[in-house]
């Protein structure tokens, strides 16, 4: 079983990919700069990866922008298909027990199997599912969360949405501002889903879907 890789490229440096419970970690070292580290969760990682140029990503299930990017065929092509094989398994593992025990789903739908990316509206027509199960501890566990790692003036309206939906969980009105202030986020948005990935069952159209 791969559970870490290590791919070396002469002018990109060498980066380490490690599978660790649920979480995938990443080690990068460049030419005359300083290592660089990253950490994120299974769970926020859409299973099926896609090709661009030399590489092989891995996006985020809510905004699909790339938060692993692996070298194609490195260190070599079997060592590399058996990693990605199994992170496409501990994906699916890990996003089927996670979406089981914070959305409630039903017995009968354990076994389940993850295939689609959800898909979202843009902020002007955002959209929210009726029969959607907001667990009003999970929300304040984004938030505890969020504001230990992250903090700060950047994403404090998005705080104050969450803030707002715990108070009524059931609320279409405060889902929706959720939803505008999470597109609002920009490039800060896989750094919330790392720390917080309840939120991409809240922005998620259905959760009962997957």
């Amino acid at each position: 079983m791969v559970t870490k890789l290590v791919q070396k490229h002469p002018l990109k440096g060498t980066q380490t990919i490690e599978i660790i419970d649920d979480t995938v970690n990443v080690q990068i070292k460049l030419p005359f700069k300083k290592e660089e580290s990253l950490t994120v969760m299974l769970t926020v990682l859409n299973q099926e990866p896609v090709i661009s140029k030399s590489r092989l990503e891995f996006t985020s299930r809510v905004n699909n922008e790339a938060l692993l990017s692996l070298f194609l065929d490195k260190p070599n092509a079997k060592e590399f298909n058996a990693f990605v094989a199994l992170l496409k398994q501990k994906i699916q593992e890990e996003f089927s027990a996670f979406a089981g025990l914070k959305t409630g789903t039903s017995s009968g739908l354990e076994g389940n199997v993850f295939e689609e990316p959800p898909t979202f509206d843009e902020p002007d027509t955002a959209r929210t599912a009726k029969n959607k199960e907001i667990m009003a501890e999970g929300v304040e566990e984004a938030i505890n969360m969020l504001r230990e790692h992250l903090g700060g003036e950047e994403i404090g309206p998005f705080l104050t949405a969450l803030e707002s939906l715990k108070s009524n969980p059931q609320s279409d009105e405060s889902l929706s501002q959720v939803l505008n202030e999470f597109h609002a986020l920009g490039s800060t948005q896989g750094a919330i889903l790392t720390y917080a990935p309840y939120i991409a069952t809240l922005l998620s159209d259905d959760p009962f879907s997957f």
